[in-house]
């Protein structure tokens, strides 16, 4: 089993920056890949990012690129999410997600087994 646990979402003016942070625990160590999703109200869960735990590959949805880098920290089992020059859309609740058996970068919600809480992430005019 393995629990993952968000953090760093929040209220913050368009154009501004947040830090979303996400630690796994338990049997981390099969992790395949990580990634982070989101929900809009009245919208379907969307891929955000995503990231290979072996290696470095990583890889983003066209909205964000450039705006959003997602790294990891091995040795804190955790992943982050820089998000840059916010905008209005990019409002949501972010999930965390882990993927122990695909084995590859997966941008739809049921290639991931494990899921965090999620926080919110609001981005203001």
């Amino acid at each position: 089993q393995v629990h993952l646990v968000e953090s760093g979402g929040g209220l913050v003016q368009a154009g501004g920056s947040l830090r979303l942070s996400c630690t796994a625990s338990g049997r981390t160590s099969s992790t395949n890949t990580m990634g982070w999703f989101r929900q809009a109200p009245g919208k379907e869960r969307e891929f955000v990012a995503a990231i290979r735990w072996s290696g470095s590959r990583s890889d983003y949805t066209d909205s964000v690129k450039g705006r959003f880098t997602i790294s990891r920290e091995d040795a804190k089992n955790t992943v982050t999410l820089q998000m840059i020059s916010l905008k209005l859309e990019d409002t949501a609740v972010y999930y965390c997600a882990a993927d122990f058996q695909i084995g590859r970068i997966i941008r739809t919600p049921a290639g991931y087994q494990y899921w965090g809480q999620g926080t919110q992430v609001t981005v203001s005019s």
